[in-house]
């Protein structure tokens, strides 16, 4: 069986062999933490109630940071690179980065653009909650230069909203969407969640009908993941992982009884088909686009190359080795703007060097995320010829018209099981 894909435009041809030595970033994430409440789901870093609104909130000397960190990465990579090419994509996640004032918003663009350089038709997206009183200014977003706006729908229906913890209803989503229109956003995203406890694959099918009556350009469609980052080790003092609260422990167990994989499964499958007949482009596992919109940053990820990341919790990647910030915000801000008034320093963190075998690995993997896959001569080389008659004889992969092996479907339903015999 075959299969034809569309290659995207600018994007690099790739047969999943890792570039040689580190190079300078072409996006930057910006993680902005700061919620108005903490969905029982979340594994994000956030920090919300009294840090993020109100008379003793934390943003703005968090700003202060983060406008510092800007400046010390900049500085560290004029130093390692000279100079270098601007940015293609800019990210402002979260968190909710609509939470910010238009000035500040304008502020921090500001000194990317001065510090790091942004290429002419850079994408900038920003993350947003749909609710009235959290989902920004679109219009001064667009003056401050967002091209694209992600909006954190996760569900349009009203019963699962309110499981979900969310703050909105289904109308502030078609509200957030018709804004972001009418403000100038150039290309509209939303995110859903299948896989959500106790739905059946007909509240799936209205949920999806319901997203794509609103005519986004994208959709980001990924099933819930009950994760336990404190058992994974993730949420120690420089970890990139906040500890988990006992409520929102709790409320995993329960959710976690609910789901059911075959649900999942035809849920998954039901959006590929509807997708796909609607004339969507399903680029990556998890990522559909009318055609032009797919996420430009995004595609930096899968495709391997480099990205600076400031914020707590932020990971960076220069081609060889894998960097984070620790999550913690106090240790972050006292970093960057010491109470003490001595110099500001990078925040504190860690890093991991890939060797070479885990290098291959991760190019492979990545790569099969995407609907282009891997030259079919990658399949002969080490790690995938270990498992390509594997995953070929259980209809985990196939070879495209062009000559590129990609995952089927079903390939992509159980990519976790093949990626994990590549590591």
């Amino acid at each position: 069986m075959t299969a034809a894909t569309t290659e995207l435009p600018g994007a690099p041809a790739t047969d999943a062999t890792p570039a040689a030595g580190p190079r300078p970033p072409v996006a930057l994430y910006i993680h902005i933490p700061f919620c108005v409440s903490i969905c029982p789901y979340c594994d994000f870093v956030v920090y919300a109630g009294a840090a993020a609104r109100g008379p003793r909130n934390r943003v703005e000397m968090f700003v202060a940071a983060l406008m510092r960190e800007l400046e010390l990465r900049a500085d560290a990579l004029d130093r390692r690179f000279g100079p270098r090419p601007p940015l293609a994509s800019v990210y402002l996640g979260g968190g909710t980065p609509s939470l910010l004032s238009a000035q500040t918003m304008n502020a921090i663009l500001a000194v990317v653009a001065r510090r790091f350089g942004l290429e002419p038709g850079a994408e900038v997206t920003v993350e947003c909650n749909p609710g009235p009183d959290e989902r920004g200014d679109a219009r001064a977003l667009r003056d401050a230069g967002v091209t694209r706006l992600s909006i954190g729908a996760q569900s349009l229906d009203p019963t699962q909203l309110a499981r979900l913890g969310r703050r909105h209803a289904p109308e502030d989503v078609a509200a957030a969407v018709e804004e972001a229109r009418a403000g100038g956003i150039g290309s509209v995203s939303v995110d859903l969640l299948y896989d959500l406890p106790g739905a059946s694959l007909g509240d799936w099918s209205l949920d999806l009908d319901a997203a794509l009556a609103l005519e986004p350009d994208h959709l980001s469609l990924y099933a819930l993941t009950l994760d336990d980052p404190d058992a994974e080790g993730l949420t120690g003092v420089g970890g990139d992982h906040l500890p988990t609260s006992s409520g929102a422990r709790r409320w995993r167990e329960r959710a976690r009884a609910r789901q059911d994989e075959d649900t999942a499964a035809a849920q998954y499958g039901l959006a590929v088909d509807r997708l796909r007949d609607a004339g969507w482009h399903g680029y990556e596992i998890s990522n559909w686009a009318r055609p032009g919109h797919e996420s430009r940053h995004n595609l930096a990820y899968w495709e391997r190359r480099p990205y600076e990341a400031v914020g707590p919790g932020a990971h960076a990647f220069d081609g060889e080795v894998r960097r984070w910030n620790a999550a913690r915000l106090d240790s972050y801000i006292g970093a960057l703007v010491p109470s003490d008034g001595s110099a500001a320093r990078l925040p504190p963190g860690g890093q991991e060097r890939l060797d070479t075998a885990t290098a291959a690995a991760e190019a492979v993997i990545l790569a099969l995320r995407t609907d282009r896959g891997v030259a079919f001569a990658a399949a002969s080389r080490p790690p995938l010829a270990a498992v390509v008659d594997w995953a070929a004889t259980t209809g985990l992969l196939e070879t495209t018209t062009d000559e590129r092996v990609v995952l089927t479907t079903r390939g992509r339903l159980l990519s976790n099981e093949l990626f994990s015999r590549l590591v």
